[in-house]
């Protein structure tokens, strides 16, 4: 006790209520509200962009990869997000009952409280200064002249020239020790700076580590996948707007309970609060925009970006980088970031191959022809193609799909075909059956016009080295996460 009486005393104060950020919205609702309008208005943005054709080069996939592969329509998509943010505002509404109220008044308080740690923090200096033979007394006394505020700290805290002399109540003034202008900087520091960037670092960790073990836990067990996740994976295309689009359950479990978790461990205040989720929001939405824009921060600040979730969303990736929103440590260390190389040639194939199928159904609509009429036709100009029809049957089934490379990237390969072939609803062995078939067509096609590829491959590289660059900072898409 008698070493907290010769500490500067602590400043008096009054609390008042805080006004709210947006008169007239309490900020309790406004932090319910900010999350949901920022979900829409930045989807909003992506879908503008998107229908307007802007910025094509930034595109992970085209629009007729959207229409052709996604499993699941447009308006069951922004019905679930509806249900899911309903969701999401009872629980958040709940979860603000259980918080004080916000007022001002006790910032000087705390920051004194702070500076006193800092005092006693000094008290030691004298104790671990004699573990190394220095006399701190002597050196303290040699420098007070001309160095008040070093000897003062090297002296454990003894600032003979800080003194305050307030009135008491009997009138009689009297001195009293205060603090040392360095100690009420750095006590503003740590309480205006570093405890809310300690906060905030707390709730990443904690949202992040809670997502990656749930999220991969979905992927891991057939019945959690096939029950409630397997939903979200029929967007093997994502986009901005269908970034919540869950199961209900799996949507409260994975993001409003693991985010509501987070924001209490860190200790937040409302505002903080407010800040944390719509930036969680905010990121989550542009890790499934489906465009890797050079300017966007978001894409920059760390490596889990909409790159590195684009492949998880791939049949052939299902099974790799589990980690969201903000980091990919948990990937890194327990091994489930996507190893299996070079991924440009698989979007490039499936660009070609949505492409392909949107031309055939534009060629129905218009001309009234079918596939099945071409039995009609004379085979003549066709003749190279049925040769090469008849080479393809003569290759093994093993040789007609380019074979993963032995060891981790297979199993990951495998394991991502069997989570897909597990879900019917989402497509099933047609998935696997379009691919394949996908990749025949572009083994003939590369026979067939073999002079034809090398003169063409140069420009096809380039466009996708641009798009690698964008995804992983390398001139390689297998880079990601690596």
């Amino acid at each position: 006790m008698a070493d907290y009486d010769t500490l500067p005393p602590l400043p008096s104060y009054t609390l008042t209520p805080l006004l709210p950020l947006v008169p007239p919205i309490p900020d309790k609702l406004l932090t319910l509200i900010l999350p949901i309008a920022a979900y829409w208005c930045l989807s909003m943005f992506f879908h503008w962009i998107d229908t307007m054709d802007y910025f094509p080069q930034y595109r992970l996939h085209t629009p007729a990869e959207v229409v052709k592969r996604n499993r699941v329509s447009r308006w069951e998509v922004v019905r679930d997000v509806v249900i899911q943010q309903v969701l999401q505002t009872a629980v958040g509404w709940i979860l603000g009952m259980t918080e004080p109220d916000d007022y001002l008044g006790r910032e000087e308080y705390d920051v004194a409280v702070w500076a006193r740690r800092i005092r006693l923090a000094e008290r030691t200096i004298p104790g671990l200064l004699s573990l190394v033979g220095v006399n701190a007394s002597k050196l303290g006394n040699n420098l007070v002249v001309g160095h008040p505020i070093l000897a003062g700290a090297l002296l454990g805290g003894q600032y003979t020239m800080r003194q305050s002399t307030p009135n008491l109540s009997g009138g009689v003034a009297a001195p009293m020790p205060a603090f040392a202008t360095w100690e009420v900087v750095l006590a503003k520091l740590i309480y205006w700076v570093l405890v809310p960037i300690l906060q905030f670092t707390v709730a990443i960790v904690v949202v992040d580590t809670w997502q990656y073990f749930l999220h991969r836990a979905m992927h891991m067990n057939k019945w959690l996948y096939t029950t409630f996740h397997s939903r979200h994976h029929r967007l093997y295309v994502p986009y901005a707007y269908g970034a919540l689009y869950n199961h209900p359950f799996e949507g409260f479990l994975l993001d409003t309970l693991g985010a509501g978790i987070a924001f209490k461990l860190a200790g937040m205040n409302t505002r903080q609060g407010m800040c944390f989720f719509t930036g969680s929001t905010i990121k989550t939405v542009d890790d499934h925009c489906g465009y890797a824009l050079p300017w966007d921060p978001l894409q920059h600040l760390t490596s889990n970006n909409a790159g590195y979730h684009d492949v998880h969303h791939q049949s052939w990736g299902i099974k790799t980088n589990f980690s969201q929103p903000f980091s990919t440590f948990w990937d890194r260390l327990l091994g489930t970031v996507w190893t299996g190389g070079d991924v440009s040639a698989r979007y490039e194939r499936s660009r070609a191959a949505a492409e392909k199928a949107m031309n055939l159904d534009m060629a129905k609509s218009v001309t009234g022809f079918s596939a099945s009429m071409s039995a009609t036709q004379l085979p003549q100009p066709y003749q190279g193609d049925m040769r090469n029809a008849k080479e393809l049957s003569a290759i093994p089934v093993k040789h007609r799909q380019p074979q993963p490379p032995p060891g981790k990237a297979e199993l990951q390969a495998a394991a991502s075909r069997q989570q897909i072939l597990d879900e019917k609803q989402a497509g099933g062995a047609s998935v696997l059956a379009d691919e394949s078939k996908e990749e025949n067509e572009a083994q003939s096609f590369t026979r067939r016009n073999a002079r034809k590829r090398t003169a063409s491959s140069l420009s096809t590289r380039d466009n996708f080295k641009g798009l690698s660059q964008r995804m992983t900072g390398s001139t390689c898409i297998g880079g990601l996460g690596a």
